[in-house]
């Protein structure tokens, strides 16, 4: 029986399904990213399954979640119920996202936006906390997937590149493509999972079970698994 069956019951789904826009290290088919990992053990650890479901489209992910048709999200920002009501946050955070540039081989510190401003820079259409926060005089060029960004780089038609860390170098290693990262991050944002009203009850036990897993090293044996690799593999370790 699938989960709308079991949510037209009433009843309780075999496995709670948490949706994610979010591709590779965080989420793929095998089921090894980082929030396919925590969300299977958090789960776990208060005696259910649960499993992360991706899609393309995030604002029909979302959709899906706040109309129960799934049990929840994986990974958002705080305050999404404030737009989707029907979400419940699950207070620990799950991981804080870095949003940084990269570049070839520039020597730069990203302390203030502002320290773009003689380079070129390239970022996904859509992404408000780079299109916010860039210099209204920014020499920059909009794309609608990160993959055009890294080819750009590598074509030398851009000096940087604006993406959240770990999905970055994932692009560029994928690429075959070195890069820097320029440190510090740009923005830093508090990420969390969300679970259907119908299933608020879980909010809690499940913030206690990420609690637990950060505590017992868990939480970081999965964030070494799925997402350090990426920054050895750049540093050539």
């Amino acid at each position: 029986m699938d989960n709308t069956a079991w949510a037209e019951r009433g009843a309780e789904p075999q496995t709670y399904v948490l949706n994610t826009s979010t591709g590779e290290p965080y989420a793929n088919d095998a089921g090894t990213g980082f929030q396919d990992l925590v969300v299977a053990e958090a789960f776990k650890r208060i005696g259910l399954k649960g499993r992360v479901e991706r899609y393309v489209a995030s604002a029909r992910a979302l959709i899906n979640a706040n109309e129960g048709i799934d049990q929840g999200v994986a990974m958002r920002v705080m305050g999404l119920d404030k737009k989707y009501p029907n979400l419940v946050r699950v207070d620990e955070r799950l991981i804080e996202n870095d949003f940084v540039a990269y570049s070839r081989d520039l020597n730069f510190s990203t302390d203030s936006w502002q320290s773009l401003e003689p380079y070129v820079v390239a970022l996904i259409n859509g992404w408000v906390i780079f299109e916010r926060n860039l210099s209204p005089t920014q020499s920059k060029t909009a794309v609608t997937e990160p993959d055009q960004m890294f080819a750009m780089l590598a074509k030398k038609r851009v000096d940087v590149v604006l993406y959240e860390r770990w999905q970055g170098l994932y692009r560029a290693r994928l690429s075959g493509l070195d890069v820097r990262i320029h440190e510090p991050p740009l923005a830093s944002v508090n990420m969390y999972m969300y679970v259907h009203q119908d299933y608020a009850h879980l909010a809690p036990k499940l913030a206690q079970a990420l609690r637990d897993m950060k505590a017992d090293g868990t939480y970081q044996a999965i964030f070494d698994k799925a997402l350090t690799p990426l920054m050895q593999k750049m540093d050539g370790h």
